[in-house]
């Protein structure tokens, strides 16, 4: 039965084993416990080895849920219960086939409804009260429909359904849990007592009526115990719960119990020692089991053997052979089963019934109120539980079995049965219709109507002026539960080994967004479609449950075994993305806690990052949200008017990230890392908040809900953009009011020249006349209009290259043909371009000074002028830094109102990504009436702004209002790479080009808002 998961992502502890059944009780006129010692027995033999046999079974239970140290095989109990069931009761169904000819189901399963469903019907109604005081809302909601699930004995399925369904894990564990082994022996014995009745019904008119009976009966069995036990191995291989949970996987158990009750194992003389040995064994067998596994054991599988033959040995020990006497059931006096027999072991086995019904229950319902208990604590309620469970055999079961009313008609049993599965129904039907009341709306969130997210600072929204608080949460925590990203079947199950192509937005747009990972990576989804939409791009989501993105081995909780499928999901996802068309950026995220070990999980990040880079697209890897490992909308459920009661500990919600710490040191070329967790998890306090702003966080106890992934949007486009993975949203033509002037997205085949109607080249060193040698800055290059230095490089960029020949620096530099471009009278002219700065740096970038300006037009009239005809540098950057600048020039000479020859700069602007993905970078010209300024933004980022306050009007409007013309150049030294630091020497490196994938001036009227 394993339960090794990653941590955050299921319940705290695997399905707990059953109780025992119908052949459980304790000895009566009715039940099954009068059985034979085998078939052929002349008259019946009480077994009261087997009623202490039940003892030990609900004992390991029991230690194995109060998580008793040592005994972490104690589910193993189960397994005995099964065996057992299926030796008594196949013991007396054949029994009455033999003797009378035919098996009379009414009578059989109204002694089986009064044995056990009063009983149960009383645990379920408590269980149910309990709940309404004991449990939240919304858990008290799950709760209710558990009820009834256990009621109609179909408790497995449920359950099966539930923790076979990542996406439902995370909730608390049901009081009912343990009723599935109950629907499991209902289900069998519904369709195992019609069938028996079948075969003696065909052999009623046969001459050896019991030895057709039994040799049906037995080929039956055989095929069916070795069918299931097959289907047992390969469920467990597949998936755990279902082999767990599942009638099918656990047939074979009773059916090894048939055979022991169909075989003649009485007519068998064998020598006395190994009859002992045989029972001895069993029994040892049986506590080794309790005592060796664990949660780890895949079960039930192979595993399952041992406990099921081991119990089967037992039981086998003590049936009496021919020297004995065939009704003699007593006890050999060295045999294990005259200790079973003892007075202690027998009473706790009469008891187990009901104490398996209740110890759970109270188990569960105190935690839930009181929290997370150790196992001295859990081992005294369990010791507590015997009182109810006294109470409930003494007054329920015991009164009912032994009715002579009840018991003298099959349908007054019946009827008792019945009404003990109705009333529990109608019961939960009630508390769970007020709590649904309490609840609210369970209808999805319209995300359309959510308020704006903010893009940084501590506050999830935006205030504008106004304090968000009261009202209720969004979602509201029945919402949250259901609060998906809407993606459809691309979040692929355990089983898949590959994704569908799950494309979002604009299909057929060459340009996309890869969102690759785990559900941590799944739950980003709305954001990323949001900003591949605004780009006009489309988005292909690769997202796989449970499965990390770094290569380790993990096992999976639903498939309860190692997760091949994740290692084969893995790899098919990244050869598609290195055989497929080029994606403009790839996002990975992934959760951080599947290994404890540091340097395991770096290791597996560098396999699938080396992988991942080689494609040479740009990647942004999401740091892990917090994880709260409690189920946070049952928790908000219950406290609506404080849902700060929900926070959870800072420290064990967010683990160390090592990869995120490798990127931010620059270890890891070509990757950036981005987090949200300073306003999930603010670094103040010691908690974070499952609510903020009114907005409830997380869907279950790891992943966000879609609403708050759809509210960070706008923050994650700021971070992005910080990154330079994520170029800015282009002016478009006619949208909010632009209107495009030029635009030039330099498509054509590699080598060839940008567009002569749009841009010139400079030449040499200096403009015609040479007014300012070395272009007026000191710079090392000569200029060129060779393709070498300037040219397309057939993908729909333009590259600017320096190139070093015999000693001397070469490169490139062009001008808009235009000189002319400037706003309306009072507008806004914008002048944008995508730039990926010269990919080099370190001793090897010394020198290089790649930039994207404008000088006044007035300059194209003998090139003199400078600085008062105004210069705005859009973006500057030198040496090969992870920095940029933006700044304007004008005034005078030394000094002045624009403080030359430095100018009115931003400084040194952090871009870690400038070199090696596209940017954007903008500056607007604004003439609006009273409030002139000019603005510098990195992909849409506003990060600098000089206003006409700053200056002088006649300073001012020498250099703002006129036309001006637009540069592009890579120059190599001079007196801005040397002021920082470095000039071009033997170490820089030629042939690194900055790249343009466009230039664009867009202009608005002053009516339309700036």
């Amino acid at each position: 039965m394993s339960t090794t998961v990653a941590p955050g992502l299921r319940r705290r502890s695997t399905a707990p084993p059953g109780p025992p059944s119908d052949g459980s009780g304790p000895p009566g006129s009715h039940g099954p416990d009068r059985s034979t010692s085998g078939p052929g027995s002349r008259r019946a033999g009480f077994r009261p080895d087997i009623e202490g046999l039940r003892a030990v079974a609900v004992l390991g239970v029991l230690a194995f849920h109060a998580a008793v140290p040592g005994l972490t095989g104690g589910f193993v109990g189960v397994d005995a219960f099964f065996v057992i069931s299926g030796y008594l009761i196949t013991g007396l169904l054949v029994r009455e086939a033999v003797t009378t000819g035919r098996i009379r189901l009414g009578e059989f399963f109204s002694r089986r409804a009064r044995r056990l469903l009063p009983s149960a019907a009383v645990v379920l109604g408590a269980v149910a009260l309990a709940g309404a005081w004991l449990t939240v809302p919304l858990r008290r909601t799950d709760l209710e429909y558990d009820v009834v699930a256990a009621a109609l004995s179909t408790a497995n399925w449920r359950f099966v359904q539930q923790q076979t369904d990542y996406l439902a894990a995370g909730h608390d564990q049901s009081p009912l849990l343990h009723f599935w082994s109950l629907a499991v022996e209902e289900q069998f014995y519904l369709f195992w007592a019609p069938l028996l009745a079948l075969f003696a019904f065909a052999a009623a008119g046969s001459v050896r009526r019991g030895l057709a009976v039994r040799s049906a009966v037995t080929a039956v069995t055989v095929l069916l115990t070795l069918g299931t036990f097959a289907l047992s191995l390969r469920w467990t291989s597949d998936s755990v719960s279902l082999a767990y949970l599942g009638t099918p996987s656990r047939i074979w158990q009773f059916g090894i119990g048939a055979l022991l009750a169909l075989l003649p194992w009485h007519l068998l003389r064998g020598p006395r020692p190994l009859r002992l040995l045989c029972g001895w064994s069993g029994a040892a067998a049986l506590l080794w089991c309790m005592t060796w596994y664990d949660a780890s054991t895949p079960y039930p599988g192979r595993a399952a053997l041992v406990p099921t033959l081991a119990t089967a040995a037992v039981i086998l020990a003590g049936i009496p052979d021919r020297s004995r006497g065939a009704g003699a059931a007593v006890p050999d006096a060295y045999g294990v089963g005259r200790l079973l027999a003892g007075r202690g072991p027998r009473a706790l086995g009469r008891l187990s019934y009901t104490l398996y019904l209740w110890h759970w229950p109270v188990l569960v319902l105190a935690e839930a109120r009181l929290g997370t208990l150790g196992w001295p604590a859990k081992a005294a309620l369990t010791l507590a539980a015997v009182l109810p469970a006294l109470a409930t055999m003494r007054w329920v079961e015991q009164p009912l079995r032994h009715s002579r009313i009840v018991s003298e008609l099959p349908r007054r049993g019946l009827s008792v049965g019945v009404s003990a599965v109705v009333i529990p129904v109608v019961l939960a039907l009630v508390m769970g219709t007020t709590a649904l009341q309490l609840l609210g709306a369970s209808t999805p969130v319209d995300v359309k109507g959510l308020p704006p997210g903010a893009a940084e600072g501590p506050s999830l929204l935006t205030r504008n002026g106004t304090p968000l608080k009261g009202g209720p949460v969004v979602p509201g925590p029945a919402q949250a539960r259901k609060d998906f990203p809407p993606d459809g079947a691309c979040e692929v199950a355990p089983q898949a080994t590959s994704s569908p192509p799950c494309l979002f937005g604009a299909a057929d747009s060459p340009d996309r967004i890869v969102l690759l990972g785990d559900s941590h990576a799944g739950q980003w989804f709305s954001p990323m479609l949001a900003l591949a939409a605004e780009r006009g791009w489309a988005l292909q989501e690769l997202v796989k449950q449970g499965c990390p993105l770094p290569e380790l081995p993990v096992t999976n909780p639903q498939l309860g075994r190692t997760y091949h499928e994740c290692d084969t999901w893995r790899a098919d996802a990244l050869a598609r993305l290195r055989e497929g068309p080029k994606p403009r950026l790839i996002v990975i995220a992934s959760l951080n806690r599947y290994t404890d070990d540091q340097q395991l999980l770096l290791r597996g990040w560098e396999k699938t990052l080396k992988a991942l880079r080689a494609p040479g697209v740009p990647i942004v890897y999401l740091e892990d949200t917090p994880v709260p490992g409690t189920d946070i909308p049952a928790c908000v459920s219950g406290h609506t008017e404080d849902p700060g009661a929900c926070a959870f500990d800072r420290d064990s919600a967010r683990w160390p990230d090592p990869l995120a710490r490798r990127i931010a040191a620059g270890q890891v070329p070509g990757v950036h890392a981005v987090s949200v967790n300073s306003v999930l998890c603010p670094a103040k306090g010691t908690t974070c908040p499952a609510v903020l702003d009114r907005i409830l966080l997380y869907r279950d106890d790891a992943h966000l809900t879609n609403v708050a992934a759809v509210v960070l949007t706008p923050r994650l486009e700021r971070l992005l953009s910080d990154t330079g993975a994520l170029s800015g949203r282009t002016t478009q033509e006619g949208a909010g009011g632009w209107t495009r002037v030029m635009h030039d997205d330099f498509d054509g085949p590699a080598g060839s020249r940008p567009s002569a109607a749009r841009w010139k080249y400079d030449i040499g060193t200096c403009y015609p006349g040479c007014p300012a040698p070395q272009w007026g800055t000191g710079e090392i290059e000569t200029m060129t209009d060779s393709t070498d230095n300037v040219r397309l490089d057939g993908k729909g960029s333009l590259e600017i290259v320096p190139t070093l020949r015999n000693g001397t620096w070469y490169s490139g530099r062009i001008e808009s043909r235009r000189a002319d471009f400037a706003p309306p009278p009072g507008g806004v002219m914008r002048i944008e371009a995508s730039i990926a700065l010269p990919d080099v740096t370190g001793p090897a970038a010394a020198g290089y000074w790649p930039a994207f300006w404008t000088l006044g037009g007035k300059l194209r009239d003998g090139y003199t002028g400078w600085p008062s005809v105004g210069e705005l540098d859009v973006m500057e950057s030198v040496n090969g830094r992870d920095t940029f600048f933006g700044s304007m020039h004008c005034g005078i000479l030394g000094g002045g109102p624009c403080e030359e020859p430095v100018g009115l700069t931003s400084g040194p602007q952090r871009c870690s990504g400038c070199r090696t993905a596209f940017h954007s970078y903008a500056v607007e010209v604004d003439l609006k009436a009273g409030a002139e300024e000019v603005r510098w933004y990195l992909d849409g980022r506003e990060y600098h702004r000089v206003k006409a306050a700053r200056m002088d009007a006649r300073t001012w409007d020498r250099a703002v209002h006129h036309g001006l013309f637009l540069i592009l150049n890579v120059a190599m030294g001079g007196m801005l790479p040397t002021a920082d630091g470095a000039t071009a020497g033997p170490a820089t490196e030629p042939g690194h080009p900055m790249r343009v994938q466009h230039v664009t001036v867009s202009t608005r009227e002053a009516t339309t808002h700036s």
